[in-house]
């Protein structure tokens, strides 16, 4: 899977996986992706390679064959020849296997080659069921977990997170099986399966499979092993996620010392930038500078000025003196980051260049400078290809783009930005998450705006169903989408349905709330201008809530009015 995190793995740690070769008997495999690859997984899909060869089909059956075709498909990859080519022994290589020595180690080794070269075609829908067949045909234990873990990098390079975890969790639970549960090789794929659970937001998971690491990697590893210290980053991201800064802070503090120890110092700068943001995050304003500053100047000596890794510094200082009221100094380090990125030393990639730029724009945000923000935010999404992998970080800044440009009055840039991000996120596999709950909500509001009533009251509901289930029925988000659909029944006419949600709305906040918070005060007056237009009072009961909005699917709708309250963002 494409490593989205800061976290790295050890150079010395153990091999993550298992990857069978013809060379190799068991052997372990590194921890990047055999197939999908950042740096090729990108390129466009090309045309289907015809299956033709100067190799007679029925020699395929000779036994010697397979063997020399896999061997001739590795050595044009490693040679950056065609990979049309390389494709094309894979392919033969495959079929000879089966027709020689049928289902087994050997056939389950070539389709491993097969789908790598697929993946790196960019051809993930065809890699796909080369490696879900390669789990099949063999009963060896390390074979499977080798195209379990594949087939979740090739999920995950094409958005698919959810079905990369479960590919990485059966390879989990094979590993454990062959290997048992305390061997350093499943560690290894604990912590890979964490680091998806965290890109997937699942923390709980992911703190659960971070302390099985350190655990395993205490047993048996030294003390203050580079291992435990990666282990302590990703546990540390996690706690930082939960805002859990305190324990975030002691295991970026702890992982330091041990990289210190084994004099790793660029490791040791990116820790402390770790530090900085939790430093930042707890107000502690100059020991962030302090942990900044100290970053700095170790990546501006061992990798130049001009670095990601210090305009990725230059952001972050920008983003703390905005927070202490330095705007000049604010915009002065934006400025700095921006220069790089506008000149980029070769091996910067487009992410990264694409990452920094969203930062910086939430700043300009922040500093009320909304065209230059929705300047950089365009500049990213144009960095970044429209692959599957890159899906949902485009839909993220779309999302983004598209709040600013509702800020600015321009709701049908803003519901197109929106319903750009929504059609990826659906593509994405993506459509039950908070995030996209969220997103439905801010596209409805602009789709009120836009005099589309009835688009929008399918966006609140579809909004309100997925955080319901996400959230739950008393979170502020589900609360604050409920408010969105009483006001658009009202606009419609169904006063009484808005008058039944706003009620039920008006008892949670109260009690999560208090009566004296502005929120309630203010969902009170909505409620008492209904209420009054309707001749009524107010019903203090309430009714359930399954009951008040399963029962209103089917009440007619009344001619359309606009609401006689507001919408809430």
């Amino acid at each position: 899977m494409p490593g989205l995190f800061s976290v790295k793995t050890p150079p010395n740690a153990t091999p993550l996986r298992v990857l069978i070769a013809a060379t190799e008997n068991g052997a372990g495999r590194t921890r990047r992706p055999p197939s999908p690859s950042p740096s090729v997984s990108r390129s466009k899909p090309t045309k289907k390679t015809p299956d033709k060869s100067g190799i007679d089909e029925s020699s395929l059956e000779n036994p010697d064959l397979g063997p020399f075709l896999l061997k001739l498909a590795r050595d044009t990859i490693a040679s950056g020849d065609n990979p049309n080519k390389a494709l094309d022994y894979a392919i033969r290589a495959s079929k000879s296997f089966e027709r020689c020595s049928g289902p087994g180690l050997e056939l389950a080794m070539s389709l491993h080659v097969l789908a790598a070269i697929y993946s790196s075609l960019g051809r993930f829908e065809e890699a796909v069921p080369v490696l879900e067949r390669s789990i099949d045909v063999t009963d060896d234990a390390l074979a499977k977990f080798s195209g379990c873990m594949q087939l979740g990098d090739t999920y995950s390079m094409m958005g698919r997170l959810d079905r990369s975890i479960r590919c990485y969790e059966s390879g989990l639970r094979i590993q454990i099986e062959a290997l048992g549960d305390s061997d350093p090789r499943v560690a290894e794929t604990c912590r890979y399966l964490a680091e998806a659970h965290v890109q997937a937001m699942q923390l709980d998971e992911a703190e659960n499979l971070c302390k099985r690491t350190l655990e395993i990697h205490k047993e048996h590893s030294a003390p203050a092993s580079l291992e435990e210290a990666a282990d302590r980053r990703l546990m540390a991201l996690v706690c930082e996620a939960k805002g859990d800064y305190e324990s975030a802070l002691e295991h970026l503090v702890l992982s330091s010392m041990s990289m210190i120890a084994n004099g790793q110092e660029n490791e040791v700068a990116a820790i402390d930038v770790g530090i900085g943001n939790i430093y930042l995050s707890l107000g502690r304003f100059d020991e962030a500078i302090f942990a900044y500053q100290k970053a700095l100047t170790v990546f501006k000596s061992t990798k130049g000025e001009s670095h990601p890794s210090v305009a990725l510094v230059f952001i972050r200082l920008a983003d703390l003196y905005h927070k202490t009221g330095k705007l000049r100094e604010s915009k002065s380090y934006c400025e700095n980051a921006l220069r790089i990125y506008a000149k980029p030393v070769p091996g910067t990639t487009s992410e990264e260049i694409a990452s920094g730029l969203t930062e910086v724009s939430a700043i300009y945000e922040s500093l009320d400078e909304i065209e230059e923000a929705l300047r950089l935010l365009e500049k990213a999404v144009k960095l970044l290809e429209d692959t599957p992998g890159n899906r949902s970080t485009i839909a993220g800044i779309e999302a983004q783009m598209g709040v600013m440009l509702y800020m600015v009055g321009r709701y049908g840039d803003a519901r197109i930005s929106f319903e750009n991000a929504v059609a990826k996120l659906r593509a994405s596999g993506e459509s039950k998450s908070a995030f996209f709950g969220i997103v439905l909500n801010q596209m409805g509001l602009a789709s009120v705006q836009l005099y589309r009533i009835d688009e929008a009251i399918e966006l609140f509901e579809e909004a309100r169903k997925i955080l319901e289930q996400e959230c739950g029925p008393y979170h502020l988000e589900t609360l604050g989408v409920y408010s969105n659909l009483a006001a658009t029944y009202d606009a419609i006419g169904r006063v009484e349905d808005a008058i039944e949600i706003l009620e039920y709305i008006l008892k949670m906040r109260e009690e999560k709330l208090g009566t004296a918070n502005p929120d309630v005060d203010d969902e009170k007056k909505r409620l008492a201008e209904l209420l009054k237009e309707a001749g009524r009072t107010r019903n203090r009961k309430g009714k359930s809530l399954e009951k008040l909005l399963d029962g209103r699917s089917a009440k007619k709708e009344s001619a359309k009015r606009w609401s006689t309250f507001g919408f809430r963002t």
